[in-house]
């Protein structure tokens, strides 16, 4: 996989074989964590049947997205940015691109380009999927599937174009606006914590 930071922001319109294969991998064997993520999981798997487009941005029934809930080494806070568009604070991620060949790798990515944190490591395992409608294309659906990230000990933020603000807060007490579906990350990513080390994407 290409280093992070350095992904080219390309729309393929016929989508991505590698990680349409990876997404369906992943999802049919994932043990949703919620009975809503169960639903969403059974949407996105609907969705992949159209093949390998699903994956891609150009895709105006609605796409795969990858997003990441990145948490300090001791689990007692968690890095959110304020949207530059829609104005809450939400956890990072956005569109697969290109060249992800892996859904963890996709969110590890959007992750690093988000946050200007180097060594970031991402469990593989998903922590939550969630479908919601988004702007881009006009109108589309986004089906996004959740990672649980840890960031390296002493890690300072920077600020990207696509958001106002980075800040790490404790998880039960997150700033508000918060956009639908945050909060739901909290639970499972500590949980990812507790269970292993976070390791890097394959």
């Amino acid at each position: 996989m290409p280093d992070a930071t350095t992904a080219t922001r390309t729309t393929d319109p016929a989508g991505h074989p590698a990680l349409h294969a990876d997404a369906l991998a992943v999802l049919g064997a994932w043990a949703p964590t919620s009975p809503a993520a169960a639903a969403a999981r059974d949407r996105t798997l609907d969705l992949l049947a159209a093949g390998p487009v699903a994956t891609s941005r150009a895709h105006r029934a609605g796409h795969v997205t990858a997003s990441a809930l990145v948490l300090d080494p001791t689990g007692e806070r968690v890095l959110l940015c304020l949207h530059g568009r829609f104005k809450r604070w939400v956890q990072l991620g956005g569109h697969c691109e290109p060249a992800d060949r892996t859904l963890a790798g996709a969110a590890l990515r959007e992750a690093t380009e988000e946050s200007g944190i180097a060594g970031l490591r991402v469990d593989p395992v998903p922590i939550d999927v969630d479908v919601h409608p988004v702007a881009c294309q006009g109108g589309s659906l986004h089906y996004d599937v959740r990672f649980a990230v840890l960031a390296p000990p002493g890690a300072v933020e920077r600020v990207s174009d696509e958001s106002e603000a980075l800040g790490w807060f404790p998880p039960d007490r997150l700033p508000q606006p918060l956009a639908g579906g945050t909060a739901q990350l909290v639970a499972p990513a500590l949980a990812a914590l507790r269970r292993a080390p976070l390791r890097p994407a394959p």
